[in-house]
């Protein structure tokens, strides 16, 4: 097992001493003071959110928790209060809609030299699963300037690795014939989307794909163990979001965990009632700062996503630490009851296990009556697995309560996939559609 390259191009690019966990943490400070120093300079927002820490020296990591959190609506509310640069000089603009609405709308912003960190670090960390021998299959978006499926073929194509970026899968058939035509063995795409592909097109799995890399979204572990046993396939997962630019971590080949882009990004894992700093082993809320973003930088940026840090040193042999596989949203979940929620991650670990499936929505409406829409390709297989699904679902510990206490109904309902799947980079998530008091 070879070593994570991530940990070489971090020891080179800072001119640290390999495994020098001490001087790796002392840039990372000397960068934090950096960053809120130039943002409360040059960003509107950070000179009114951090006016109360004039003369404020971080001296510990200790110190840097005083510092108040940025939230997602402190960039819906004017992103543009966060630009650290002139709006001319700006190359990348993303906007990311959570239900639709205008009022719920992200925007971020790069510059060229942010867009060419995350090239440099898709070059170093597709290196701990890719070589020259490869030819690599992206199903991200990759039409626009600086989009992420764009930015990974340049990342590739500077270490003389084959890449073709055919956007989110749309059409498994074409896909499959795609794979044989160039031979491609490795692919990177959203989670469900490679599930539905497995499914649909199993031969073309079969005969090519050595190794996946799932990024976006929430990884479903019955997801990796299918696509490992059935394809004898690897199977990577990489962490990261818009508002890190793309990139935050990628897994070795010990598939242990991310190893996070330490040199430009510094990461805590915090207690998400509290917001006090968590333990390493202990899960929590990821929390992030950009150390090296030009036009946008965040400062302790609350994700909503959970994780935590293990305990161990990698088994691949690296001084860096290694985050545990997200385990979603905190707030994919609906509440069904008084400190009782149902997760997202605990229905796909089960209604994903089921290989009739090719996808599913849950929603709850009125009177607590939760809707799960089974996705399959024809009707036949739906009545084939909803009895024992159905009863795998009434055993997840908080559902079974609550129907014990008559508190939640389940519905499986049923519809067909089409051959033209929906192409969206929207997450995943549980649905309530009940009215609000």
């Amino acid at each position: 097992m070879k070593i994570t390259p991530m940990e070489k191009w971090m020891v080179d690019k800072i001119g640290i001493k390999e495994g020098n966990n001490k001087e790796l943490e002392q840039y990372q400070l000397n960068k934090i003071n950096e960053v809120i120093a130039y943002s409360k300079k040059y960003s509107r927002f950070y000179k009114e959110h951090l006016k109360c820490f004039n003369e404020l020296d971080i001296n510990s990591f200790k110190d840097f928790e005083s510092i108040p959190f940025t939230l997602p609506h402190h960039i819906k509310n004017n992103p543009l209060d966060f630009l650290c640069v002139s709006p001319k000089d700006i190359d990348r603009v993303v906007t990311l809609r959570t239900s639709g609405t205008s009022s719920e709308e992200k925007r971020i912003y790069f510059t060229e030299k942010d867009l060419q960190f995350t090239i440099d670090f898709f070059k170093h960390g597709m290196s701990s699963l890719v070589d020259r021998k490869d030819k690599v299959l992206v199903l991200l978006p990759g039409e626009s300037y600086g989009s992420i499926g764009d930015l990974l073929q340049k990342a590739l194509r500077e270490i003389d690795i084959e890449c073709y970026v055919k956007g989110v899968l749309v059409k498994p058939k074409d896909v499959a014939k795609f794979i044989q035509d160039k031979n491609i063995n490795c692919i990177v795409g959203i989670p469900i989307k490679l599930l539905q592909l497995s499914r649909i097109e199993s031969e073309a799995f079969k005969k090519n794909i050595e190794k996946i890399l799932l990024s976006t979204d929430y990884v479903p572990k019955t997801l990796v163990k299918e696509i490992t046993e059935k394809f004898n396939c690897k199977v990577f997962a990489h962490y990261g979001m818009t508002e890190m630019g793309y990139g935050g971590g990628v897994e070795c080949e010990a598939l242990n965990g991310y190893h996070m882009r330490d040199i430009d990004l510094y990461f805590e894992i915090i207690d998400p009632v509290t917001g006090k700093t968590v333990e390493n082993g202990q899960y929590g809320e990821i929390v992030f700062t950009t150390l090296t973003r030009e036009g946008m930088p965040l400062i302790r940026y609350r994700t909503g996503d959970i994780a935590a840090f293990s305990t161990q040193y990698c088994p691949c042999g690296t001084f860096l630490k290694t985050m545990s596989p997200v385990l979603g949203r905190i707030d994919n979940r609906i509440k069904i009851d008084e400190d009782k929620f149902i997760y997202m991650r605990d229905l796909d670990e089960i209604i994903l296990s089921f290989k009739a499936i090719i996808d599913y929505k849950a929603y709850i409406e009125e009177g607590n009556i939760i809707f799960i829409d089974l996705i399959t390709l024809n009707e036949r297989d739906f009545h084939k697995v909803s009895k024992e699904m159905m009863s795998y679902i009434k055993e997840i510990p908080v559902i079974k309560e609550a129907l014990v206490e008559n508190i939640i109904e389940i519905v499986l309902i049923h519809s067909l996939e089409p051959s033209i799947i929906k192409n969206s980079m929207t997450k995943r998530r549980i649905y309530d559609y009940r009215k609000r008091g």
